[in-house]
């Protein structure tokens, strides 16, 4: 009785915390989006979260071309180009901040508007592209540096290198980060885009049979692919509509939800021939199948309540997050009051402390809020980080073995299995930031 009232408890709060998010996710979904690809400058990160190390392949005053190679990203088992996301001339290195929430060297470029594009890209006919074997297209995606553009940044070209059988492709369109709606706008205006990625993606690993995941409550993206779908006869692709909880975008829940198959704390997909994509991932393969082209633009969701007008672009991988919030989004609500920055979502993305952001091919959001001081209450033991756990931790108890220094007690309790999602200190009544311990007890767990 005790555990019922505790679980009712905990779903109506979670409810009146989560109603004006949603509120304001559905409005700025519902709006097309804002094309801003052509701005002065252009900043192009040297290194990043996986590639530590980079070198650069032109000097100051150099004329580049858009999507030519000028750089190269150095990490301990791949290499990644650095492309140009427009044509004009390389100006020099400045430090902004990067999606990883620490400042970086950016390549800054001044933008001559003409989009001369690097000899490199060309357009494939129908025929090329249908003679490419698996080991064609890995080439092509890893010289067009191709990552997970959810936010995971993991190189695609790897997952192409897999010698298991695939029997289906699961394409994540599910978003389930409060917030963010850039991967819906996407797929309302680019539902074709999206279909001939997964398509090639389909021919690499021979595999006939694929789903577009989706909240079942994202009625129009359903409605617009079953349409488009007629175009493609016997395509073996279909819309899988999930359910409507963070975190069904976890690709374990995805993947469970989608197939009935309950993948193992650290097994791969492919173990059980499932290989799972963003969304946006293929139509990035799009783009460098079809046309030998990296991924220069992509489509962000800047929002929260510290600024006027939250809404949907398409924008230049490069482009300054102050541009647009002075050109387009009206500017702060209450200007004189601090702000929290978030790249990415409002759950598992990195803070930084002012609005000097770049965006990168992997940033999906930028989250501005009014800063507001919590005051750390100790723990009431009330379980709501328990109920909340997707993986089934006891969060509160792994904080307290990191509070008391008990090595032996964090690996018993296994903290490397938490995906940080956050829902631990989102439901804590005491404000307690629960997940901050979790990622400190991971540190111990690995020594």
């Amino acid at each position: 009785m005790v555990c019922n009232s505790l679980q009712k408890y905990y779903n109506e709060t979670m409810i009146a915390k989560t109603t004006h998010i949603n509120d304001t996710k559905n409005l700025v979904g519902s709006l097309p989006a804002v094309r801003y690809t052509e701005p002065q400058y252009l900043y192009i990160a040297m290194a990043n979260a996986r590639c530590p190390n980079a070198e650069l392949f032109i000097k100051e005053g150099d004329h580049v071309n858009s999507c030519q190679v000028i750089g190269m990203r150095h990490a301990a088992f791949f290499d990644q180009p650095i492309h140009a996301t427009c044509s004009g001339t390389f100006v020099g290195l400045e430090k902004h901040y990067h999606r990883n929430g620490k400042l970086t060297d950016f390549i800054k470029i001044e933008n001559d508007f003409k989009d001369t594009l690097d000899p490199s890209v060309k357009q494939r006919t129908p025929e090329e592209i249908a003679a490419l074997t698996k080991d064609d297209m890995t080439e092509i995606i890893k010289n067009c540096a191709l990552v997970g553009l959810g936010g995971s940044s993991f190189p695609t070209y790897i997952k192409f290198q897999t010698n298991k059988p695939i029997d289906i492709i699961l394409i994540n369109g599910i978003e389930c980060e409060p917030y963010i709606t850039a991967d819906h706008r996407l797929m309302l205006e680019f539902p074709r885009r999206v279909i001939d990625g997964i398509k090639y993606a389909m021919q690499a690993f021979k595999c006939n049979k694929a789903k577009i995941c989706i909240k079942s409550k994202y009625k129009d993206i359903k409605q617009v692919y079953e349409q488009v779908l007629k175009e493609y006869e016997n395509s073996g692709i279909e819309i899988c509509c999930v359910k409507n909880y963070y975190p069904q975008g976890w690709e374990v829940a995805m993947i469970k939800e989608a197939t009935g198959i309950q993948l193992k704390p650290g097994e791969l997909p492919s173990n059980r021939g499932i290989m799972n994509f963003n969304v946006s991932t293929m139509v990035g393969l799009y783009k460098a199948i079809k046309y030998n082209m990296p991924v220069i633009k992509r489509f962000i969701t800047i929002t929260g309540d510290g600024i006027k007008n939250p809404m949907n672009f398409r924008v230049r991988v490069g482009t300054s997050v102050r541009d647009l919030l002075s050109q387009y989004c009206g500017g702060y609500i209450n200007p004189d009051k601090d702000k929290v920055f978030i790249i990415g979502g409002p759950m598992m993305g990195n803070s930084v402390p002012s609005d000097d952001i770049i965006i990168t091919k992997t940033v999906t959001s930028i989250i501005i809020l009014d800063k507001e001081d919590y005051v750390e209450q100790p723990c009431v033991r009330c379980g709501s980080c328990v109920l909340s756990c997707p993986v089934h931790l006891e969060p509160v108890q792994i904080m307290n073995a990191v509070k008391s220094l008990d090595k032996e007690r964090i690996k018993m309790l296994n903290p490397l299995r938490c995906i940080e999602c956050g829902l631990c200190a989102y439901s804590c009544t005491s404000k307690i930031h629960v997940t901050d311990y979790i990622r400190r007890a991971k540190v111990f767990a690995k020594l």
